[in-house]
This record gives C-alpha cells, sequence and structure tokens, in this order.
C-alpha cells in the first residue's frame, strides 16, 4: 500500500494512495490465499474523506455521500493480485461506450487528447481475435509518477503511470498489452509464479495481433525488434546458461516472484508462442484456437501442460506429426532450456521502418567517420518513436563511442531530441552519461530535476555510478530528493552508495514502509555485478 503526501502528486493538493498487488505484496493488504492458483469474488467498503474519489477493480460500485462510503463487487472470480485499490484527486471522462479515464484534474484533458475513442477500438480489435470481453468496463487511472512499474491490469480498472502519457507509442503499447492481459492472466491465469509466462507470453503475443490488425505488420514488426533488441542484451549481460532465462523458472523459498520478472517472461514466451502459431499455418487459426481455449479456461488457472494439450487436441493433425518432440524445438525444450529463444519471429514486413535504423546506425559507427553522410541521411524527427529508441539502444550498446563520433553526435542530434518524448530523452542522455560527454552534462541535470519516476531515474543514476561521474549524481540527488517518494529515494541511496561510506540516512516516516511493492532492482543485478536498466527488466505487468 504506498501513501502520498500532496507533494508527491501532479497537483499538489491532496493525498493519494494505491495499492500493487502483483505478485504476493496483497497479503499486507488484506488477508488472503495469496497465490494465482486461488480464485474468488470479493466485495469491499471503504470510508474516504470528502473530496477523495476511491476507485477498485471491481464490476459493480455505488457511493453514499452523506456517508463518504464507498462499496465495490467483484462478481468475477480473480486471484488475490489483482484486488487493487486508488484513491485521491481523481476526476474523469468517457472515452467511449465501455471506457473512461481517470486522472488528476491538470493531467485528465492530456489523458482525453491521447486515448479518446482509442480504447474501444482496441477493445473491438481483441474481441474479434479472442472473444468478447467478459468484463464489462475497461476503465484507467493514471497514477503519480511513484507507481512503481509503468502499468498494470487490474481487471475494470488498468492502472498507468502518468509519465508515460507523453510517449504516444508507448502509451499505445502498454494500453493494448494490458487490454490483451483481460483475456490472457485475468480470465486465464497462470496457477504458479514459475510459469509467469503463461500470462506475460500469451499476453504479449495478443498485444501484437490486436496491434496488427490496427497499426499494420510494419509498426508490430518494429516494435517486435525493439523488444527482441532488449531481450539480447539483457543475455548478454546474464549470460546464456542463466536459470532466470527459463520459462519455467524455480522459485527457491522465500525468493519473491517479482524478483524473476524479466524480458524473456515476455519475450522468450512471446516468441513460444508465435512459434506454436506458426505451426498452425495461418495465425487465424491460431487466433480460434486462443478463443476456444479461453472458452474452456476462463476464470481459472491454468499450468503449460493445459495450454499444450489443449493446442494438440485442437489440431490432432499436428498431434500425429508429434510437432511437440521437434528436434531442437521440442516444447520440453522451449520450457526448461535456459538461454535465447529456439526460433523467433520472421520480422521482414518491419524492414520499411527497421532498415533505415540499420543504416544510420552503420553511418555512424563505420570508420572512417563520414559524418556529413550521417547527419543528412535522415531526419528524425519524422521518424517512429520506436525506431529512434532503436537507434539510440544501438548505439548505447556501442558505448563507450569515439570522441569524435559523440561530439557529432550531439552537434547533429542533441537539440532535436530535446524536443522529444521522455523515452528518447532518457536514452541519448545515457548516451552522454556513458561516453563522459562533458558539453551535454547539465541536460541530464536538467532531466533529473524533473523526474519523479523510477523509470526515468534509475537508469541514469546506474549509469552516473558505473562512471566516473557519481560525485555529480550525489549533487542532482540530494538536491532533488524531497519530489521523490521515499521507497525510491532508498533504491536510488543503494545506488549511490556502493563502493563508498554509508550515506546519510533520509528521513522516510512520510510512509509506512520502504519496501518496494515491486522490487525492480532485482537478483539480476546482483548476479551480474552490473548495471541493467529499468527499462530491459520490466516493461509492464
Amino acid at each position: 500500500i504506498w501513501w502520498l503526501d500532496p507533494e508527491l502528486t501532479y497537483g499538489n493538493a491532496k493525498p493519494f494512495v494505491f495499492t500493487q498487488g502483483h505478485s504476493v505484496c496483497n497479503r499486507s493488504f488484506f488477508p488472503c490465499f495469496d497465490t494465482p492458483a486461488v480464485k474468488c469474488t470479493y466485495s469491499a467498503t471503504v470510508k474516504a474523506p470528502a473530496g477523495i474519489q476511491v476507485l477498485m477493480s471491481a464490476t459493480q460500485s455505488t457511493y453514499l455521500e452523506e456517508e463518504g462510503v464507498y462499496q465495490f463487487y467483484m462478481e468475477y472470480p480473480v486471484p488475490a493480485y489483482l484486488v487493487a485499490l486508488v484513491a485521491g484527486d481523481l476526476i474523469h471522462a468517457d472515452i467511449g461506450p465501455r471506457s473512461r479515464v481517470w486522472a488528476e484534474p491538470c493531467l485528465l484533458p492530456t489523458a482525453i487528447s491521447k486515448l479518446s475513442g482509442m480504447v474501444e477500438r482496441w477493445l473491438t480489435a481483441a474481441e474479434s481475435l479472442y472473444g468478447p470481453y467478459i468484463w464489462g468496463r475497461y476503465d484507467i487511472v493514471f497514477l503519480p509518477p511513484s507507481f512503481p512499474i509503468v502499468a498494470m491490469e487490474n481487471p475494470c480498472l488498468t492502472f498507468i503511470i502518468s509519465s508515460i502519457l507523453e510517449s504516444d507509442e508507448f502509451l499505445i503499447i502498454d494500453v493494448i498489452h494490458e487490454v490483451a492481459h483481460s483475456w490472457f492472466g485475468n480470465a486465464v491465469t497462470n496457477a504458479t509464479w514459475e510459469e509467469m509466462w503463461l500470462s506475460e507470453g500469451l499476453a504479449t503475443y495478443a498485444q501484437r495481433r490486436i496491434t496488427t490488425e490496427t497499426y499494420g505488420a510494419a509498426f508490430t514488426c518494429l516494435e517486435t525488434a525493439f523488444r527482441l533488441d532488449a531481450l539480447h542484451r539483457q543475455m548478454k549481460l546474464l549470460g546464456e546458461d542463466n536459470p532466470v532465462s527459463k520459462l519455467q523458472v524455480k522459485l527457491e523459498p522465500g525468493v519473491n516472484p517479482s524478483n524473476l520478472m524479466n524480458l524473456f517472461t515476455y519475450e522468450k514466451g512471446y516468441c513460444f508462442v508465435y512459434y506454436l502459431s506458426q505451426l498452425c499455418g495461418d495465425p487465424r487459426h491460431f487466433d480460434s484456437f486462443l478463443r476456444a481455449y479461453i472458452e474452456k479456461y476462463k476464470f481459472t488457472s491454468v499450468v503449460a501442460q493445459d495450454l499444450l494439450d489443449s493446442f494438440l487436441n485442437y489440431f490432432p493433425e499436428l498431434k500425429e506429426q508429434c510437432v511437440e518432440s521437434k528436434a531442437g524445438l521440442e516444447f520440453e525444450r522451449w520450457l526448461n532450456a535456459t538461454g535465447p529463444p529456439l526460433a523467433e519471429p520472421d520480422l521482414s514486413q518491419g524492414s520499411s521502418l527497421t532498415k533505415p535504423v540499420e543504416t544510420l546506425f552503420k553511418l555512424w559507427t563505420t570508420e572512417p567517420l563520414d559524418s556529413a553522410a550521417a547527419a543528412s541521411s535522415v531526419d528524425l524527427t519524422k521518424w517512429r518513436t520506436f525506431q529512434t529508441v532503436l537507434f539510440l539502444d544501438r548505439l548505447l550498446d556501442g558505448s563507450p563511442l569515439p570522441h569524435e563520433v559523440i561530439k557529432k553526435l550531439s552537434e547533429c542530434y542533441s537539440s532535436q531530441l530535446d524536443s522529444m518524448n521522455a523515452e528518447i530523452r532518457i536514452r541519448w542522455l545515457q548516451i552522454v552519461v556513458r561516453n563522459d560527454y562533458y558539453p551535454d552534462l547539465y541536460k541530464v541535470r536538467r532531466f533529473l530535476e524533473n523526474q519523479m519516476s523510477r523509470m526515468y531515474t534509475i537508469p541514469l543514476y546506474e549509469d552516473l555510478c558505473t562512471g566516473t561521474l557519481k560525485s555529480f549524481a550525489l549533487e542532482i540527488f540530494y538536491q532533488t530528493q524531497n519530489q521523490l517518494h521515499p521507497n525510491l529515494r532508498k533504491t536510488i541511496q543503494q545506488i549511490l552508495s556502493q563502493g563508498l561510506n554509508p550515506l546519510p540516512a533520509i528521513d522516510t516516516t512520510a510512509v509506512t514502509t520502504d519496501t518496494p511493492a515491486m522490487v525492480l532492482e532485482d537478483k539480476v543485478s546482483e548476479a551480474t555485478n552490473g548495471a541493467i536498466s529499468l527499462r530491459d527488466v520490466n516493461v509492464s505487468a
């Protein structure tokens, strides 16, 4: 349960509270069987001061104004982690026939402009693929930057961090991913956290089927290429024999399942589901199977064998061909082998968007550098966000770059990137930090002075502290710490204190706990002794 003083909200007017249950945190919210294997309906009564709007992940709600009491009821069985509550200075606007957006008053106009009419389009596309949307309403609430992840698929009420509003393409993908969870994760749930890919891999596959239907194959392939790039980056950091790269991860006693959330859960899981779809020959045949799978198992929890047995029974011709035992691509190997996916999707339909990225990257990294040719070849302001972040990520992978290259890159792009969204700017600033490019360091300071979310602070502090700029990082932190949530302050302190004497204690009495609801600087970092940027570890729940 995250309690925020007014200063940690956008409006600075009223206190705010939200819960984050995924994956085993709701045991601190209410007594429960905190396992995805157990589902039940729930009801709740919440009393709140006048002027505080309370919302929950429920299908029904009433408000007794004279008593200040809200009553909620979820009529469908859900696992404990999907019970969620938020309360604060929230107002709403309808953005579709079964959707509304909730946000602080100062953010609502932006939220409306970004999402009006869009959610219904995505829901309709999803229903055409996977059957009726069973939860009634699909509302969205935008949370303050202290929200510890990007998005959470609480049924009827998706939670999304407000910071993502400025990055249109990331907002689209994040919401569609949570829409997909309405079928994969919420209706049919992984029975054990050791098989989280059953929710995340299937939701990622469904998300990409929805984006293909609504935005075309090229855009979907571009986004997939960007994510698979991040997967391979994480693989290099972890090593191919790391057990966290298995789809069926073994949870040791006392380990928080959230510590095992990584890109393998999403992208290796997606690659396995995509491989299954390819075995059918036509993705529409696989869509039909998934509709039947949802209908059979909705409101229950499943294990991988349930999915795979259903698949082979639905396609008896594939069962006769023994596709589950195909050499090198055995289902068992997909589930239990470490390392990268055994097969990856054909992304050639995205070449019109990915080829320019590859061409520009080669121009900037081929010696001798022809900066004039590189600079004149592309206008980044005409690119999609995912093209730009793919290009910057590859420059990040190649850092440190020769000084001449980083100097020319700054001359060509730095002022352009200043006006772009935070997903783009943070990558450029990481390049600045990893290359110790002092002329642009003031932009790093300015960025951190205006960011309060984990996703846009942790990666930069990690990079600052692994290089020669730790004193610069300390200076910024001490200037900005009061605008950060105490949990985030503690995390940054831990980053800053590595290799130093312990930092002075910071007063955290403003909250009841210093334990993050979702640990993102996880065992992965400890295992590799190297910084893994937040964006490379966890995209959204």
